[in-house]
């Protein structure tokens, strides 16, 4: 029986990674559809993945897929063909291809199977996340931006609309998918008769916010097919107007990629302009942050005079300090504050 799991060290599979000299594509796709047994499904999907090479991070449930992958060039048709062959469902699956790309976002290949492809908190077993809005297309996009009878929502989090979002876009001010669900319903009430257009990076949570929406009541629901990556591309394609602003934050290494030249987010501790997130090198903390290169030097990488006071210590006196310290959720958030994510304050858990 083939070997389901990693038996080689992380320091080792990012440098046996960064040897390759055949050049890789990053892509994300998802599909919400019936599996009847994930844990069988994970499992042949793991050893013709293995095979292919390729590297990510894929979750499965009974609902369906959701996949950040990298995969070798000369691979990626053969990884399409294997993931349709899986399923009918997945037959011409689209593919959402990184904008800007070095090969070089995984190194590893994780393959879960979860409760849930994306964490919501939804109970009713009556909804159904198949029920979806209609898909709107570039140029339907930038229509839409133009219509006043339309309300563009933003499905994601705060450290992502904070550094790139659609003019007017609605954020919807909770800190977990779960709880911007029952929110963007409240929030959205007195707009039902208007046209509800929700968006996300790669299209997954939109979608099934679309299909909530719908659970609840609302009527003229759409989102954006293939979320801000697919819109993106297709935008260059077809040489319309570009109207999403900054960056969209990505989930591997690179956390961001550069859609427009507008900065719209500040440094999180000296106020300059700047959109670069970073993790605190700390490791009692690894804060998700945003810093410019000022404070970048100033700070040696950190996100408080206390982190880099503690990163400077010897390894043992880090680990004693470190020991039965309660954790942030690691991500900065402006309701909060910076200073005080960053030690001993518990914050809600993060999906």
């Amino acid at each position: 029986m083939p070997v389901l799991h990693n038996l080689v060290s992380n320091k080792e599979l990012k440098a046996r990674m960064l040897a390759e000299t055949e050049p890789r594509t990053t892509v994300s796709f998802y599909k919400y559809f019936h599996i009847q047994d994930p844990k069988a499904f994970r499992d042949a999907l793991y050893v013709a993945f293995k095979q292919l090479n390729v590297f990510g991070r894929i979750y499965v449930a009974k609902e369906g897929i959701n996949a950040q992958v990298s995969v070798p060039a000369s691979q990626f048709e053969q990884m399409k063909a294997t993931l349709y062959g899986l399923d009918p469902a997945l037959d011409h699956l689209r593919m959402n291809i990184a904008l800007e790309d070095d090969g070089k976002s995984f190194w590893v290949l994780r393959l879960k199977v979860r409760d849930r492809i994306v964490a919501d908190g939804i109970t009713d077993d009556s909804f159904d996340a198949s029920d979806v809005g209609e898909y709107l297309k570039a140029a339907e996009v930038n229509a839409m931006l133009d219509d006043p009878q339309a309300v563009f929502v933003d499905m994601r989090n705060h450290y992502e609309y904070e550094v790139g979002r659609f003019d007017n876009a609605l954020e919807i001010p909770a800190d977990t998918f779960r709880d911007q669900l029952p929110m963007a319903v409240e929030m959205l009430q007195e707009q039902k008769d208007k046209k509800i257009v929700m968006y996300c990076t790669g299209g997954i949570r939109c979608e099934k916010a679309s299909a909530y929406m719908k659970h609840n009541g609302f009527e003229n629901i759409y989102h954006i097919e293939g979320g801000i990556i697919e819109y993106t591309r297709r935008a260059r394609e077809q040489g319309i107007p570009l109207r999403f602003k900054g960056k969209n934050f990505v989930f591997d290494e690179r956390m961001g990629e550069r859609i427009s030249d507008d900065i719209l987010s500040q440094c999180h501790q000296c106020g300059a302009p700047c959109d670069s997130h970073t993790n605190c090198v700390n490791d009692g903390c690894h804060l998700l942050f945003i810093q410019c290169p000022s404070c970048a030097e100033k700070y040696h990488h950190c996100c408080s005079p206390q982190c880099m006071e503690e990163s400077a210590l010897p390894e043992e006196e880090q680990r004693a300090r470190r020991a039965g310290r309660e954790t942030s959720n690691k991500i900065f958030n402006k309701s909060r504050g910076l200073l005080t994510m960053t030690m001993n304050i518990p914050a809600p858990d993060k999906d």
